[in-house]
């Protein structure tokens, strides 16, 4: 459990760090960059509309948006697919274990199952997980 925990507080700051270079990698180039072939304001955040004398400020969502959206693609591109790939290449998927519902308290069973975990009654192998 202890190894698990540190591996978990390891990734929630590596993240945490990881987000703070995102938020000023958007802020410091690629909003400037957006301004400079769309011209207008020299800073997204001042960029806002006024209704009824209040100030909506768009420019400060667009950049979180922005950064949420890079922080999404590269947890996906760089760490979902690659883990997702090396799983199946290990054989390993999701659906490994088929399952089945029970016919007494219809909660699911391994397929394979000849007494049922949770109500304990008998079941009847369907065959399909016992090396048909």
């Amino acid at each position: 459990m202890r190894g698990n925990l540190l591996d978990l507080a390891a990734v929630v700051a590596i993240g945490a760090a990881f987000t703070g270079v995102v938020n000023s990698f958007v802020s410091s180039l690629i909003t400037p960059l957006i301004k400079a072939v769309c011209g207008g304001q020299t800073q997204f955040n001042d960029v806002y509309i006024t209704i009824n004398g209040s100030k909506l400020l768009y420019g400060t969502f667009l950049d979180a948006l922005l950064s949420f959206v890079i922080v999404a693609a590269v947890i996906f591109f760089l760490v979902i697919k690659p883990l997702n790939h090396l799983m199946k290449r290990l054989g390993r998927t999701p659906e490994e274990d088929p399952v089945r519902e029970c016919p007494e308290c219809l909660s699911k069973v391994p397929e394979a199952a000849t007494r049922c975990a949770y109500c304990t009654s008998q079941l009847t192998p369907t065959g399909s997980g016992m090396g048909d």
